[in-house]
């Protein structure tokens, strides 16, 4: 990866992937708009930059800022990653901007992942199971974890659903059905929490197939790039072991 000097004023020119799908004239094109570059510039401050000052309609999604919510993921010279975490300097001059293959577009950089991970946790039923949960009495105090296994759901629970996974994800490219690292990441998550009393065998239900963890063809597209960094080729392994047992 090329790393600028700070000192070296640069003009970046931000090639964005424009397009409009409610709009029937909108013709997929690309569009140049050129930023001058400060210390420390996050593509997301360019971006912003590029909409107040010179083109209001410019479409992309952000809300912390601060790579916590996952919103603007997007892809960065063909590499899908969080605008607010990539620095222009890490970058060339020319950055070329398409939104996050996999998800419907709404418009130029900004898609619908939540309609997408909607689906995905209702499939995979992303939820504790357990007995008596309608009775239980929430005001009471759970019952303490291992500190030990706290962490490893802790270390699960960093998933953010920007989306860069299931954008990174060949195996997505060959079938849509496909549920991705992010699902099987949440899989492995709910198998190790003790409060979930589903077996190993009503998880083979949700992933024991080719749209499941036996689809996955280990391309590791995945755990490259999770921004998050999370470890989701070795909880792949883990669930296939796990499933290929039952």
């Amino acid at each position: 990866m090329n790393t600028i000097p700070l000192n070296q004023a640069r003009t970046l020119t931000l090639r964005i992937l424009r397009h409009n799908p409610t709009d029937p004239d909108s013709e997929p094109r690309l569009q140049d708009f050129q930023v001058e570059e400060t210390d420390a510039m996050t593509l997301f401050v360019a971006l912003n930059i590029v909409r107040e000052e010179q083109d209001p309609s410019l479409q992309f999604d952000f809300v912390c800022r601060a790579g916590i919510c996952g919103s603007c993921g997007m892809l960065i010279n063909g590499r899908p990653a969080l605008a607010c975490r990539t620095l222009t300097r890490d970058l060339g001059d020319t950055v070329v901007l398409a939104p996050l293959p996999g998800f419907a577009l709404i418009g130029d950089l900004s898609v619908d992942t939540g309609k997408w991970m909607r689906g995905m946790s209702e499939r995979l039923e992303t939820w504790i199971h357990a007995e008596g949960l309608e009775t239980k009495n929430l005001d009471a105090i759970e019952d303490a974890m291992d500190p030990e296994l706290a962490e490893q759901l802790y270390e699960l629970e960093r998933c953010i659903e920007c989306g860069c996974c299931v954008a990174a994800c060949g195996t997505m490219q060959m079938r849509e059905e496909f549920v991705g690292a992010v699902g099987l990441n949440q899989i492995a998550r709910f198998q190790l929490d003790p409060r979930d009393t589903r077996s190993d065998s009503d998880y083979y239900e949700l992933i024991g197939d080719d749209s499941g963890v036996f689809g996955c063809m280990t391309l590791l597209g995945c755990d490259d790039m999770c921004p998050k960094q999370l470890p989701l080729a070795t909880q792949i392994a883990f669930l296939r072991r796990r499933m290929a047992a039952v």
